[in-house]
């Protein structure tokens, strides 16, 4: 099953690749990997996306709390959350396609960011589903370049992860 893990960690060398190497060392799987500094410049929000049980995401969890740089660990997808990725994405626009590539992205409320004579790259933003479902509906041959962030998430309402 999939699951989103954040992760609020003190934002200094090193942190980054300590969880990493942790997941390496266990033989699981890091799916997507975000990470920024939080409003506390001294602290870093890392989202992982993983798949696991219950069992093994239990154990991802107490080694991340093991950690001496990791100051809290939830995981979203055991409550209500938001999640989002952003894509970019460079797509052949020529004749014809200009204008269904143009409604495309306007359907699925992407944002033409750059334009040539040859290429439109549009910016989207929304869940896994919802960009692998812009990438299925063009014409997969038009497709020159893609660039995805991975999940980053919230948890909804009230739900904060915080010190």
């Amino acid at each position: 099953m999939r699951h989103i893990i954040s992760v609020l960690l003190e934002n200094e060398p090193g942190a980054l690749s300590r969880v990493v190497g942790l997941f390496s060392a266990r033989g699981y799987n890091i799916e997507t990997l975000t990470v920024a500094p939080t409003e506390d410049r001294s602290l870093s929000r890392m989202t992982i996306v993983t798949e696991g049980n219950d069992e093994i995401i239990e154990q991802i969890t107490k080694h991340l709390n093991r950690l001496i740089e990791v100051v809290k660990v939830v995981d979203l997808s055991d409550g209500a959350h938001i999640e989002r990725e952003l894509m970019l994405i460079k797509v052949r626009a020529v004749g014809k396609e200009r204008e269904e590539i143009k409604r495309t992205a306007d359907i699925f409320r992407g944002h033409i960011i750059d334009v040539t004579d040859k290429s439109y790259t549009i910016e989207l933003t929304g869940d896994q589903s919802k960009l692998d479902a812009f990438i299925e509906a063009i014409d997969r041959t038009a497709i020159l370049e893609t660039v995805r962030t991975g999940a980053s998430g919230i948890g909804r309402g009230e739900r904060i992860l915080r010190v």
